[in-house]
């Protein structure tokens, strides 16, 4: 409230000053915009420009002074703000083979550790608390709402996960079932979740339906789609429709991260659910501060705009050539008038 009390009295101030100024300009009209006494018709709005600048300028600062003084830490996110990342990563020995990446050199797992790194590189891993559930033919959950994101890359690294579960086969949807459970809880549209796998053995019925607190769903096949490689006596390879299938039916998005990363188109869509928009986290202090730079500028440039266009009339003396040119059209005008004299004579 202080700062608009001073702001009223700076906005009845100027216009005072302004009126006096107006009054002054108009004894000296003549002598500063030529013999119409008339400036560019734009200056009319100058007088307005003044007083609100210098009232923007003072409510500006008044508030900046009254404010307490914001102090940053690094990596403070608001509870309220927090997201939550699922990932629910395939271990099966099949993810072990060494079929995936550009030269197909690296093994299934490694490929997916790859992509994930990628993703977290490009996204404010901040916001997030980070979850995963490792999936073979059962599920368990290996770290639940973490900030450690060294902790998530450790587990991503080719840990060997599967020797924590009984040989069998896979079963995608205990994963999803687990990742359910895990996220019923959480505030709706709070999650995105990304499953990993190479679609081996996926089962055709029994998928588990999502809670509300999954905002977004990308499915991520690792391995060669075309070649594949033989494990336990059959052939394993990315099964692609499969995935494709389950991305769709948890309304979500397949990505190939065979060969490539996650677009940034497909990363700003998970981020959507997440973002919120800037406008909306503007706070007086914000606004103050665009209120005193825009009425700086507007108050610093009208001096220069008055001087190089405010008139036509440029006044003082003229220069040697300008001399030259009059004279010599002055003598041409009595040249032919003296010899239309000698005409009529």
């Amino acid at each position: 409230m202080v700062a608009e009390l001073a702001a009223i009295v700076v906005f009845v101030i100027a216009i005072g000053a302004e009126r006096l100024h107006v009054g002054r300009v108009r004894k000296v009209a003549a002598l500063a915009f030529g013999p119409t006494a008339q400036a560019a018709h734009w200056t009319k709005v100058t007088p307005a420009l003044r007083v609100l600048a210098v009232t923007g300028l003072c409510w500006g600062l008044v508030t900046l002074m009254l404010l307490s003084p914001k102090i940053h830490i690094a990596e403070e996110i608001d509870e309220n703000e927090m997201q939550h990342l699922l990932i629910v990563l395939d271990v099966s020995p099949s993810m072990r083979l060494e079929d995936a990446g550009v030269n197909k050199d690296q093994s299934r797992m490694k490929r997916a550790s790859v992509v994930m790194n990628s993703f977290f590189e490009r996204v404010n891993m901040h916001r997030y608390r980070t979850s995963v559930v490792a999936v073979y033919n059962e599920s368990k959950r290996v770290v639940e709402e973490t900030k450690d994101m060294e902790v998530v890359r450790n587990i991503l690294n080719d840990l060997p996960m599967h020797h924590a579960f009984v040989a069998g086969e896979t079963d995608l949807f205990s994963g999803l079932q687990e990742a359910r459970e895990l996220a019923r809880n959480w505030n709706p549209r709070s999650t995105t979740m990304i499953l990993i796998s190479d679609g081996d053995t996926v089962p055709g019925v029994g998928m588990p339906k999502m809670p509300v607190s999954i905002a977004n769903t990308v499915v991520i096949g690792v391995g060669d789609a075309l070649k594949g490689s033989f494990i336990n006596g059959r052939h394993s390879r990315q099964d692609v429709s499969t995935l494709r299938q389950i991305a769709i039916r948890l309304n979500g998005t397949y990505h190939n991260g065979n060969e490539k990363h996650l677009s940034t188109d497909l990363i700003d869509q998970l981020a959507v659910g997440s973002e919120e928009n800037p406008l909306e986290k503007l706070t007086r202090r914000e606004y103050a501060l665009l209120v005193c730079g825009f009425s700086a500028l507007v108050y610093a440039m009208l001096p220069w705009l008055l001087h190089h266009l405010g008139t036509r009339w440029k006044p003082g003396v003229l220069s040697t050539r300008k001399k030259e040119v009059k004279s010599e059209g002055i003598s041409n005008i009595s040249l032919k008038t003296d010899r239309s004299h000698q005409t009529i004579s």
